[in-house]
């Protein structure tokens, strides 16, 4: 701008050399300093984010993955310490309102979660090809696509609040607790959309740090609303259903202040928030088929849970007391997986397709070994685990079945969540979601109503687990050979 100006100004006072000469020098001065700006903030954003298409992919995906597992595994301590605070000082009707309703809350969850990768895959892959604009229009798109979603579910969900605690069957003592605290949680809906996918904004950009940093400030507040609201002012679940939605709602705003300050290609400008279609498209072609494959999971798994209720109280004791500790296990096979997907998104946007395959393979054998040493940590301390929990000796035994059988199996889910992350970095994220419907969900429900139904033992149903990831890990893999070959050529 500052040239034109100056052009201007020349043209309309042509007889005054002094004047123009001086406007001359001003404008290279003016000139020298956009430049020295520019490269100022060139060399910000190269701070502000991990260059995951250059140098060694070890340090890097460790730096990368090791906060996404801290930062599941807080979560999961920040929503028990809800049901521990209700449970401890409220009621026993309260804390099992709290407890009826995580069915509905992950499923709605994981379905947003699922569609913020969608946001992560776009982002990332526009990142390594270097296309400023359509990084731009792709993170306000995601922005827009948060606020719209989140206003949606929580207006929707308000409505159909009742519907839903009438199909789960609540009891009557219990109906009331239940609904009133669904009813909030799905009111603070906008703020857990808009943290989803900012942290999916940050992770594109090779950034796990910063969402860590704002949830664990949003948890220590949940902690301490919890026990405001409850023994302070006397409430019940409202009063950690509200500590809930203040927390996401702390955590997501600390997330746009720092968007908003970023000085790498994903800086947040509200003015430019808006739904841009060709970005929005590739979105939601990425993130509705991961949306699917988690709303899979958690079909097949009340299925699953449903058989579990079949074998009585001790059982049902038993798999949630299991369940506490093998999801940590999962959180480290999981943040291995979505590190894949953004270290494949954003070398298969920068053409570095070798580094590619050298990234899948370096991520699985990392996962691998890292997986082996926790589920065996977890195997040799199983016992002693399980009485945090509980300390009847016969649930303790019955526990030891299911987490034995997960972990001995683990490492056929590092193979099966990373390949689908990797698919997902290289835009075909409709292979694993199939393959998950097929392999997951069919085997699950087809064992439950046939197997299980010869084979009436606790055993029995705890093995469709491990078959049934074998079997899609197999598809999987098939999947990721096939796709590999066709995109990421070995001469290239």
């Amino acid at each position: 701008m500052e040239p034109d100006q100056n052009t201007n100004h020349n043209n309309t006072n042509n007889n005054n050399t002094n004047h123009n000469n001086t406007n001359h020098s001003a404008a290279q001065i003016s000139g020298k300093s956009t430049d020295k700006s520019n490269a100022a903030e060139a060399a910000d954003s190269a701070k502000a984010k991990m260059d995951l298409t250059r140098g060694s992919i070890l340090d890097k995906v460790l730096k990368f993955a090791v906060p996404l597992a801290v930062t599941s595994i807080l979560q999961q301590l920040f929503n028990a310490a809800d049901v521990a605070v209700v449970g401890k000082f409220a009621s026993a009707n309260a804390m099992a309102a709290v407890g009826s309703n995580a069915p509905v809350v992950s499923l709605m969850v994981n379905t947003f979660v699922g569609l913020s990768i969608g946001a992560n895959v776009v982002i990332s892959r526009n990142i390594g090809a270097t296309n400023h604009q359509k990084v731009h229009r792709a993170v306000h798109t995601a922005m827009a696509v948060a606020i719209i979603a989140g206003v949606f579910v929580a207006a929707f969900g308000n409505l159909i609040a009742r519907p839903i605690i009438d199909i789960l069957g609540v009891p009557p003592e219990v109906y009331n607790y239940s609904l009133k605290y669904l009813r909030i949680y799905f009111t603070g809906m906008p703020f857990i959309m808009l943290y989803n996918f900012e942290s999916a904004i940050f992770r594109s950009n090779g950034n796990t740090r910063t969402p860590l940093i704002c949830l664990i400030i949003g948890g220590v507040l949940n902690v301490a609303a919890n026990l405001f609201f409850v023994i302070v002012l006397d409430m019940d679940v409202d009063g950690v259903a509200i500590a809930t939605v203040l927390s996401n709602a702390v955590s997501s705003m600390l997330l746009l202040y720092f968007l908003r300050k970023e000085r790498s290609l994903i800086r947040v400008k509200l003015r430019l928030i808006r739904v841009d279609r060709v970005s929005l498209s590739n979105i939601i072609s990425m993130g509705v088929p991961a949306a699917l494959q988690s709303m899979v999971f958690s079909v097949s798994n009340l299925c699953v849970q449903s058989a579990i209720n079949s074998l009585g109280a001790d059982v049902m004791a038993a798999s949630s007391a299991a369940f506490n500790i093998e999801i940590f296990v999962y959180f480290v096979v999981n943040a291995f997986s979505q590190t894949c997907v953004t270290f494949v998104g954003q070398n298969y946007g920068a053409r570095e397709y070798k580094r590619c395959r050298l990234v899948v393979r370096r991520i699985l054998m990392t996962c691998a070994a890292v997986t082996f040493v926790v589920s065996g940590l977890v195997l040799l301390t199983q016992r002693s685990l399980l009485t945090l929990f509980t300390s009847d000796p016969a649930i303790i035994e019955l526990a030891v079945v299911r987490v034995s059988c997960l972990m001995y199996g683990e490492l056929i889910n590092v193979v099966m969540d990373n390949l689908s992350g990797a698919l997902r970095g290289l835009g075909k994220s409709m292979l694993p979601a199939v393959a998950s419907f097929v392999g997951v969900c069919g085997t699950r429900i087809t064992w439950v109503f046939t197997g299980f139904k010869l084979y009436h033992t606790w055993l029995s149903l705890m093995l469709v687990f491990p078959i049934s990831w074998a079997i899609t890990a197999v598809a999987i893999a098939a999947m990721y050979i096939h796709t590999r070959n066709k995109l990421l050529p070995i001469d290239q």
